[in-house]
């Protein structure tokens, strides 16, 4: 077992941050990019410049896990990196719409290896005690890094241009691949069965109740985090939209680092999970009397940030070797992805027909069956 190194650790979780900004970087220049692209004419492939770097994730998350076990951690984290940082420095030159949604589509492998490789070496790196506030740290980094990218980067952009938050993403990876492969020690452990059959490899890891289990939990979490972060704010009153509307996803973060860790050194990482979709339900639930309430849309995200923190500490707790960690991430990865992309048009299609309804069905639903996917892959375990 490797020496914890909490310098290391925190450089994993910024390699986390690059990742995320994959998306934020897009997120923050999108009304730019779009005016840019399409003149004011309506372009359906446009839209598909933020989306599309999901699509290797729901294809090839688990397949990502895999080969992220069998050629090396520390190898493939690096390769990740500097891939992203070389894909980014020519996404700046605004090539044509085409050749930018190729390259985002390549950048998604990026994402990809960075968010399987980083989380299982942090959980290899990291004593034991420590691995559930490491894991939680770590589960931190989507939320950070869109606050970071909007609070740093509209002055950038104010000041140089669109270009300008691409070139600052690509020296941000380049940086981080460099102090990593000066301080990142070589994880050693065991050698992986070889990848032959993908289908079966898949059957077995989502058949596997200590691989499969955070997985499913994060698919039923992500099904609703972006889709509310988007569809609530239109039911928030105005005079208290836009606090409320930044509030949400930091009331995540700060419940994840604080109550979330402290609940971890005494219960489960899946009694965590499970009580944090239960406060969320009866939050959602509350909703439906009031819809659109400040603190109750503060709170239910809040409750989410249990579920974020302990689910991430769920995969080390329940899966001892490194490519089982490896494997359960990618399942993570391949479910997150899946949960980002039809959240929201689902819960849409609910509002159509039931009205904010819709909403709290949709997220009770969710809730659920994350908690009887945890309950039930439990009694499986046991």
């Amino acid at each position: 077992m490797l020496r914890s190194s909490p310098f290391v650790v925190i450089l994993l979780w910024c390699a986390g941050l690059g990742a995320a900004a994959q998306f934020s970087k897009v997120s923050l220049v999108y009304a730019d990019l779009e005016a840019f692209y399409t003149n004011g004419a309506a372009s359906p492939w446009f839209g598909f410049i933020l989306s599309i770097i999901s699509f290797l994730g729901i294809v090839f998350g688990l397949t990502a896990g895999l080969i992220v076990a069998r050629v090396g951690f520390r190898k493939m984290l690096l390769a990740g990196l500097l891939l992203g940082a070389g894909i980014t420095l020519i996404e700046a030159t605004l090539p044509t719409l085409p050749i930018m949604l190729g390259l985002r589509l390549i950048e998604g492998a990026s994402h990809l290896v960075i968010t399987v490789a980083a989380p299982t070496l942090i959980a290899q790196i990291t004593k034991v005690r420590f691995i559930p506030l490491a894991m939680t740290l770590w589960s931190t980094f989507f939320g950070v890094s869109y606050a970071l990218t909007a609070w740093l980067g509209a002055p950038l952009i104010a000041a140089y241009g669109v270009p300008s938050i691409f070139y600052a993403h690509a020296i941000w990876m380049l940086a981080i691949a460099g102090i990593l492969f000066v301080t990142l020690p070589k994880v050693s452990g065991e050698t992986p069965a070889p990848i032959t059959n993908l289908l079966r490899q898949h059957v077995a890891v989502y058949t596997n109740p200590a691989t499969s289990a955070p997985a499913l939990a994060w698919l039923c979490y992500t099904l609703t985090f972006v889709s509310l972060l988007t569809i609530l704010p239109p039911f928030i009153p105005e005079p208290s939209r836009a606090i409320t509307v930044g509030l949400m996803p930091l009331a995540g973060i700060a419940t994840s680092m604080t109550l979330g860790v402290l609940l971890l050194r005494w219960c489960s990482a899946v009694t965590v999970v499970v009580a944090g979709f239960a406060a969320a339900s009866c939050d959602i639930a509350l909703l439906l009397v009031s819809p659109g309430h400040p603190a109750l849309c503060i709170g239910l995200f809040a409750c989410l940030g249990l579920v974020q923190g302990a689910n991430f500490a769920a995969i080390p707790a329940l899966n001892q070797s490194a490519t089982d960690r490896a494997h359960a991430n990618g399942a993570v990865a391949q479910m997150g992805n899946l949960g980002n992309t039809f959240g929201t048009p689902i819960v849409l299609s609910m509002i159509a027909v039931m009205g904010f309804s819709g909403v709290v069905v949709f997220a009770l639903t969710a809730y659920g069956l994350g908690i009887a996917a945890h309950v039930i892959l439990a009694r499986q375990r046991r």
